[in-house]
């Protein structure tokens, strides 16, 4: 039945449409790398990294379920974990605690021609990595072939009754992975907790053997306790309201954010606003209480919204702090960030317009990791910059990057960018930065049989609107300088890129922006190049689209 759920969650679920991103031009060409570049052949799955958990000097990744352990500089690789190194899963959520990591693991499934993001289960570890048990994602049983459930039917057995305090309710079947990716998952002891789009709350208390579905407040109620009666808005087909617990007509029931805080609170966001709970770990489900808050349009210590996609606990305080996204049919909130320090009665706002992924703590400094860039707070979020440029000494994260997350290990703050991972210890002055790293010979963890070259170009085929550069690489063998020309279909010279001399041989990578001599962007084809290095020369291909 949740089938019916997808056209009447495309509302909210439109803010995830792809933005594209316009060309920076000649500004891009003008960073060269200054040493040679990591050549590993076990290195990280991709560049765009959405999801950082740290713990001591180990830093968890997703999608690939990678880490990079501080003290050793090694890269992890998940390869008993099938499910992300061999198929299709990716890890959408990550919580580690010392040598335990849990991770949500989610898939991109295709209903009627679109894609859509799916539930897969998660992986468990105990031992940092080197062994992992898979726990299936929990769904509701579908009901036996002899009921002809339609999107009509109403009530037992097409939906489930449940109990809540005194009474008895309905609510939807879950009976597909499809709009229900577990986008946050934690832990404590033996409870995990995952906060799902379209199953909202999950819970087991036996370290993922059994699961229960945790019941949240209606979107019209500030709170939800078994001593009352309460009604959930549903529909029939035919325009009827109906008290069902339902994901398809409450925002509060769609979850997003989760957090269990020092004292064992448990915080769920949703896009209806922040859930509060101070049993939610241990109470039986019918007895779990919640306090709800909600954006308010005229009062200015609310929320600044009511989508919660974040939530974070300022190390040794109470604080909490939260991203918030447009939700408002109206238009009145703003995207931003806030903090608590009252449990939710009242919240602090800070970054107004700023579409906000993450929230890091490094030392003393606020970093939040945005659309736009990364933010920098070092006085409690009274002023913030924003870092423009993160440059290595042998590599850079582009100027168009998108943010997406930000952890702290004992030694470095790290950000999570779709262009790699960096990572600074001196609040930004300095940084060192991870990519995916694809030797010029025998190919890497993931491509072990690719062909040996002596350059290429990547991403190919290659948009200057979308990608806003493209980068070349290539070897040097011998000190000196070198020279990247690049020539359109019928060979006639396009841009030539000059590389002063470098001290130290190995591979580098130079940048085009798709740009000619006058600064104009080439048209769509295919386009030439090579690589002129002390050494010899070496060539590849381009496929520019627009």
């Amino acid at each position: 039945m949740i089938f019916r759920s997808l056209v009447l969650l495309v509302g909210i679920t439109a803010i995830f449409a792809t933005v594209s991103h316009p060309s920076y031009g000649q500004s891009q060409t003008e960073i060269m790398p200054f040493g040679p570049i990591d050549d590993r052949f076990t290195t990280i799955r991709q560049n765009s990294v959405s999801t950082l958990e740290a713990d001591g000097n180990s830093l968890w990744m997703g999608p690939g379920l990678n880490a990079y352990f501080e003290q050793t500089g090694d890269i992890f690789v998940p390869q008993n974990a099938d499910s992300i190194f061999n198929g299709r899963g990716r890890a959408f959520s990550l919580s580690t605690e010392g040598s335990r990591i849990f991770a949500g693991l989610g898939f991109t499934s295709s209903i009627g021609g679109q894609s859509v993001n799916a539930a897969q289960g998660y992986y468990q570890s105990y031992n940092h990595g080197e062994s992992w048990e898979f726990i299936s994602f929990p769904m509701d049983e579908r009901p036996d072939e002899q009921h002809d459930c339609t999107a009509e039917s109403v009530g037992p057995p097409c939906d489930i009754e449940f109990q809540y305090g005194n009474e008895t309710y309905i609510r939807t079947r879950i009976t597909v992975p499809e709009q229900s990716p577990p986008f946050e998952v934690d832990f404590y002891e033996n409870t995990l907790l995952s906060v799902n789009w379209a199953s909202g709350l999950l819970r087991s208390t036996d370290s993922g053997a059994t699961w229960e579905r945790i019941i949240l407040p209606p979107s019209f109620e500030t709170e939800l306790n078994p001593d009352q009666s309460y009604q959930w808005f549903s529909q029939t087909p035919d325009g009827e309201a109906i008290n069902r617990y339902d994901p398809r007509f409450d925002n509060n029931l769609l979850g997003f954010g989760l957090l269990i805080d020092d004292r064992q609170r448990v915080w769920v966001g949703t896009a209806a606003g922040i859930n509060v709970s101070e049993n939610a770990l241990s109470a039986p489900v019918d007895q779990i209480e919640w306090r709800r808050f909600a954006f308010e349009p005229e009062n200015d210590q609310s929320l600044m919204s009511n989508w919660i996609q974040k939530i974070r606990q300022q190390p040794d305080t109470d604080r909490i702090w939260m991203t918030n996204w447009r939700a408002d049919p109206d238009n009145r909130d703003a995207y931003g960030v806030v903090f608590t320090d009252d449990g939710g009665q009242t919240f602090s706002r800070f970054l107004e317009g700023v579409r906000a992924n993450d929230i890091g703590f490094f030392e003393n400094d606020i970093f939040v990791a945005a659309d736009n860039g990364l933010y920098k707070s070092s006085d409690d979020g009274a002023t913030w910059n924003r870092i423009e440029k993160i440059i290595s000494p042998n590599s850079f994260i582009k100027q168009d990057a998108r943010y997406f997350a930000v952890a702290a290990t004992e030694q470095n703050l790290w950000v999570g960018t779709s262009d790699g991972i960096a990572a600074t210890g001196d609040g930004g002055s300095s940084w060192r930065i991870i990519r995916t790293d694809v030797p010029l010979r025998g190919g890497n963890v993931y491509q072990p049989n690719a062909p040996d070259v002596d350059a290429y170009a990547y991403p190919n085929p290659f948009s200057p609107a979308q990608h806003s550069n493209i980068r070349i690489k290539y070897e040097m063998t011998k000190t000196g300088s070198a020279t990247i020309r690049i020539f359109d279909f019928g060979m006639n010279p396009v841009k030539t890129l000059q590389i002063s001399s470098v001290s130290s041989t190995g591979s580098y990578e130079v940048i085009w922006d798709g740009t000619d001599e006058q600064g104009r962007i080439a048209a769509d084809g295919t386009y030439f190049f090579t690589v002129e290095t002390p050494s010899g020369n070496a060539h590849g291909k381009i496929l520019l689209l627009d």
